[in-house]
């Protein structure tokens, strides 16, 4: 069942982490971004319209970078925590004076209509959802047939150092358990895309000292998991943390390693079909895309 697959989140931790990520774009999710706009050279038809959701946490400079390679494409920002939406607005609003803000290529700070675009870009949000198929869904709502969906997200390999030394010290997971990209595609299947094109890497990062890694890493999210550690722990326990890590991760370059799982995933949203019964109901939505669908 899709309740038993990770991502293994406790909601109301989710909730907390959401309204309170720091403002600002992590430079992870800044080069995965980078990466995956990469792979818009093999879309042919660009789109008319498209949707960046959670833009500031998904990546700024890819933000632009997206708009750069479409743009004459009006673009959705969505962002889903209220705390981030005044600082999305500060960093994309296009200036009033802007001849771009009033042509093609204008910035719209809501969500699109059903149907309304033909791109959806969810850079390095999926792992963090306490709840994936709704947001998938909601994906699926905003896109027009024949759109597609570009996202990424962390895979079940990642901070594999870091969950080695907690098992060695005795400690509950450091982490929520992430999604394989192999489930991410039966999502994707259920939500009603097809076509599901998953594929993934692995970035080692190295940090100078453990300070500094956990300082990425508060950066990065927080554990979400429902057996975490149950109350707050003192100077001497991250003391105890600081020297492990020290001591137990492995070293390249001179500094301490820790792997990202880095899964991509790519789906287009088909035309709607109607099941056979003996009476049938289609949505106006669903009948105009049917309609348009050409004749095999």
């Amino acid at each position: 069942m899709p309740s038993e697959r990770p991502p293994t989140i406790d909601p109301v931790a989710a909730a907390r982490w959401h309204a309170a990520a720091p403002a600002h774009s992590p430079w992870l999710h800044e080069e995965v971004a980078r990466r995956m706009e990469g792979r818009l050279q093999w879309i042919r038809e660009a789109p008319a319209a498209w949707c960046d959701w959670d833009a500031v946490r998904g990546g700024l400079q890819a933000h632009a970078l997206v708009r750069q390679r479409y743009p004459d494409a009006p673009c959705f920002v969505v962002e889903t925590s209220p705390s981030l939406q005044a600082r999305a607005a500060k960093a994309l609003a296009q200036p009033w004076w802007s001849v771009s803000r009033w042509k093609a290529g204008a910035i719209h700070f809501e969500r699109p209509a059903q149907g309304a675009v033909q791109m959806l870009w969810a850079n390095m949000a999926l792992h963090m959802a306490p709840d994936p198929q709704t947001l998938i869904a909601q994906w699926h709502h905003a896109l027009a047939v024949n759109g597609y969906l570009m996202f990424s997200c962390l895979g079940p390999d990642s901070l594999r150092e870091l969950r080695a030394v907690y098992a060695a010290m005795g400690w509950p997971a450091p982490g929520h358990a992430f999604t394989d990209m192999h489930d991410w595609g039966d999502m994707l299947i259920e939500a009603g895309f097809a076509e599901p094109v998953m594929d993934m890497e692995r970035i080692t990062l190295t940090f100078p000292t453990a300070q500094r890694l956990l300082q990425e890493l508060r950066e990065l999210g927080a554990n979400l998991h429902p057996q975490r550690f149950a109350g707050l722990r003192g100077r001497g326990w991250h003391a105890r943390l600081l020297a492990a890590l020290e001591e137990h991760l492995p070293r390249t370059d001179g500094g301490l390693g820790l792997t990202f799982e880095i899964v991509y995933g790519h789906a287009f949203k088909p035309a709607p079909r109607v099941r056979v019964a003996e009476h049938s109901s289609v949505s106006l939505q669903d009948m105009r895309a049917m309609l348009r669908k050409p004749v095999p």
